[in-house]
């Protein structure tokens, strides 16, 4: 791993030594500092490196909870072995699932800290964030090794690139058709194409007018990168990508990298898909503790879940000391900065916290962006279905009320909590944002089934037309 600097030495040199150093920056040396003593990422690699499925197969990974259709009537007819692999399938689900999202907090760390740079002073926070992708690129690499060996022995190769029905791609076609052009060319978005280069930078100018002072702070990483004639492609994967097509992503990638206020915003956003992945990765790391109470063997994924919510711990606090507390020291924000910031806040509830998937425990999407994941499962070696037989059981599964149901709702209500301790310290949020009005109906059981049998009809459609 890299080796960086110690924030004291850098915090000396700092523009600002005359200036009393704001509280947030402070604490951020300070769990900067510990971060580097830290050694949870190289444990991570380590085990990483020494894993095999074979020899983690025959153990639960965490609590039964935490397994794909979990609760509901098929998995109460499942077999112990059958138990274990949906277990095994919901770690590998998951940790794709950030894997992604830390590719793109890569992308944005060094976003944003070109804006910290071009205020001054920050020279130990800009630290901060760059020692913090370094790290995500660890846990990237463990999360991918791991959830590709296990998909391979339980689903097959093919289940590393799972097909789209044909039927259903027809379907697809027909909807694009329906798309302008432009429209088609902004969501493909290619950092060769020559209209890629033109939309890029109509975005950015379209930034640059709307946001106060922008020049003055554009972020030196956009500006590198610029120079080098390369553009920041917007990573549309994990959190983010759930929430926005990829040209919002681009538009708001420019107003990050734009103002001191929206680059400490979109930490915000980080800080929710942080407190996301702490609402189930803590219940992993209360399960390793427990195993090495009782002295019982420890799968490596359940170590690799322990120390990612260690090493994530940082990561966390760093996102709630810029999101929640380092903007108020700068200018408040202009009208359209706060529209900007909220516009933000309410596409993510819309994007990962508004709904319950009754199929995917702690994930707060429909389950419709997972059906084709669960047939996939259903009709391998694993449950051996025919198609008729997988579609009987997902409509059991997803469209009546069941326990699955309760523990969801369990895992909502706990993230609802944090949300709202979060939105309390923000002042700048609309009422739908700060009273996470859009999250707060997406817990309802009765919306979701709802949900449920429309997805599950149109799904059924594609499978069976």
């Amino acid at each position: 791993m890299n080796t960086i600097q110690d924030p004291k030495t850098m915090q000396e040199n700092s523009p600002i030594l005359n200036q009393s150093i704001p509280r947030p920056l402070k604490l951020n040396n300070t769990n900067y500092r510990h971060n580097l003593e830290s050694d949870y990422t190289e444990k991570i690699e380590t085990l990483a490196k020494s894993f095999d499925y074979a020899s983690n197969s025959e153990h639960l990974w965490g609590d039964p909870e935490l397994s794909i259709l979990y609760g509901t009537p098929l998995y109460e007819q499942a077999s112990d072995s059958q138990k274990l692999a949906l277990n095994h399938l919901y770690w590998g689900a998951q940790y794709d699932y950030i894997a992604a999202s830390e590719a793109s907090t890569i992308n944005y760390n060094q976003v944003t800290a070109g804006v910290f740079a071009k205020v001054g002073g920050y020279d130990s926070l800009c630290l901060t964030l760059d020692h913090e992708s370094d790290q995500e690129k660890y846990h990237i690499h463990a999360f991918q090794n791991i959830g590709s060996k296990t998909k391979i022995a339980l689903l097959g190769k093919q289940a590393l690139k799972l097909k789209s029905n044909k039927n259903s791609a027809s379907k697809l076609g027909k909807s694009k058709k329906a798309t302008s052009k432009v429209g088609e060319q902004i969501l493909n978005l290619s950092s060769t194409s020559s209209y890629s280069e033109l939309q890029y930078k109509g975005l950015r100018s379209l930034s640059k007018a709307l946001i106060k002072n922008s020049s003055e702070y554009y972020s030196s990483h956009l500006l590198e990168l610029e120079e080098k004639g390369v553009f920041l492609n917007a990573s549309n994967k994990g959190y983010f990508g759930v929430a926005n097509p990829q040209f919002l992503l681009q538009f708001f990638a420019f107003h990050w990298g734009s103002s001191p206020f929206l680059a400490c915003q979109h930490y915000t956003y980080r800080l929710t898909g942080n407190m996301g992945l702490k609402n189930y990765e803590y219940q992993y790391s209360r399960y390793l503790r427990e195993l090495e109470r009782k002295g019982e063997f420890i799968p490596v994924p359940t170590a690799v879940s322990h120390y990612h919510l260690l090493d994530e711990a940082f990561h966390t606090t760093t996102s709630q000391l810029i999101g929640r507390d380092l903007y108020k020291e700068f200018s408040k924000p202009t009208a359209y900065e706060q529209f900007i910031g909220n516009l933000v806040f309410y596409r993510m509830q819309r994007g990962f916290l508004g709904n319950l998937s009754v199929g995917m425990v702690s994930i707060f999407r429909e389950d419709a962006s997972f059906l084709a994941y669960y047939d996939r499962i259903l009709r391998s070696p694993l449950f051996g279905m025919s198609e008729t037989e997988s579609l009987y059981w997902l409509e059991k599964c997803l469209c009546q009320e069941h326990q699955g149901f309760d523990v969801q709702v369990k895992y909502h209500q706990k993230m609802l909590k944090n949300m709202l301790r979060l939105t309390d310290n923000l002042d700048y949020l609309w009422p739908v944002n700060r009273e996470m009005q859009i999250m707060k109906a997406g817990g309802s059981i009765e919306r979701a089934i709802a949900n449920n049998v429309k997805a599950f009809r149109q799904f059924k459609e594609t499978v069976t037309a």
